[in-house]
């Protein structure tokens, strides 16, 4: 089968071998595994961090956002049959999706949104999942619930911060306020349904303030936790929660010990990379995602389409990710 890898890690991804076009032996399913033919991708920070930094002795395989139909599944498969649409993330210690085939286990799973082609779709699953265990099972908001109460999303223009923006405009009674410090991010995260915006490029409590806000019930870091982080400890309410998904080197959280504020980590790949008990709780929250999406609830956070899977347009899709400048979520689709 067709499938882009790396066999060197570091490289920049200028240079035409940090991502190949190769042929590799097409994979078999286990008992709860289905053999998906994939139809489209997305691209996540998570790949390019890989890339970067993952020694390989064998050929390396990225991806986790993909569409397919289920061509095969294993003996112990109950949800879905041969020929369904799915859409998924996948497992991070399981090769990627950068490929015709990609097997994947059943609990991870959803159906797609059937009002969605098949690129609509690809932009969702990493980050919906994300968006969904951060604030429902991470910083313990109720479905329905957070009257009265705040929630500021640092980053809200990514991937993430684009789902989040909505799950918590569309699915809580908290105030949104996003971050950004361009006027077409900001545009975006309006759109979504934030009710305010800030610059994260300038001193937030002046800025929140000026809003009416003296502090904050929650707050969802999605990038640089480690340089707002003071600022974030002065601006949430004793007793707050703050929540985190990036990769800081290193974070003092003695700031918060004074307000007894609650630190998170959201990390989507854990039920898979230790398969948790309640691991078929991804299934269910893209099952939910995929009805929301389809009763026009939730809207994908699609952003441009790359073309055809392949090492060429994969390289260019890194590089825009890496820039940290893309709105929405970058898709490519067919081989």
């Amino acid at each position: 089968m067709k499938a882009i890898a790396f066999t060197q890690h570091g490289l920049p991804i200028e240079n035409p071998n940090s991502l190949i076009d190769m042929v590799l032996p097409r994979p078999k399913p286990g008992e709860r595994d289905l053999l998906v033919e994939v139809s489209a991708i997305s691209v996540n920070p998570v790949d390019t961090k890989i890339r970067s930094g993952s020694e390989v002795t064998d050929p390396k395989v990225l991806g986790w956002d993909a569409v397919g139909v289920v061509r095969e599944v294993g003996s112990e498969v109950t949800l879905f049959s041969p020929g369904d649409e799915v859409f998924y993330a996948g497992s991070i210690v399981r090769p990627g999706c950068y490929s015709e085939f990609h097997v994947v286990d059943e609990r991870i799973v959803g159906h797609k949104p059937k009002t969605l082609s098949a690129a609509h779709a690809a932009a969702l699953p990493l980050t919906s999942i994300t968006a969904w265990e951060l604030l429902f099972d991470r910083l313990g908001v109720a479905e329905g619930g957070g009257e009265g109460e705040s929630l500021l999303i640092v980053g809200a223009g990514g991937g993430v911060g684009s789902i989040l923006v909505q799950l918590a405009r569309k699915l809580t009674k908290m105030t949104v306020i996003g971050t950004a410090s361009r006027a077409e991010t900001a545009d975006w995260i309006k759109e979504l349904g934030a009710h305010f915006v800030v610059d994260h490029s300038k001193p937030l409590k002046a800025q929140l303030e000026e809003l009416g806000f003296a502090h904050l019930s929650h707050v969802a870091s999605l990038t640089h936790t480690d340089v707002y982080l003071p600022q974030l400890a002065d601006i949430l309410r004793p007793q707050g929660k703050l929540a985190a998904i990036d990769d800081p080197a290193s974070l003092n959280v003695m700031p918060l010990k004074m307000k007894a504020i609650s630190f998170h980590w959201e990390m989507m790949f854990v039920r898979s990379l230790f398969e948790t008990p309640d691991m078929i709780k991804q299934h269910e929250m893209l099952t939910r995602v995929a009805e929301l999406v389809d009763q026009g609830v939730l809207r994908t956070t699609f952003g441009q389409n790359f073309g055809t899977i392949n090492a060429a347009n994969l390289r260019r899709a890194h590089a825009l990710v890496e820039s940290q400048t893309a709105i929405g979520k970058i898709v490519l689709v067919g081989f």
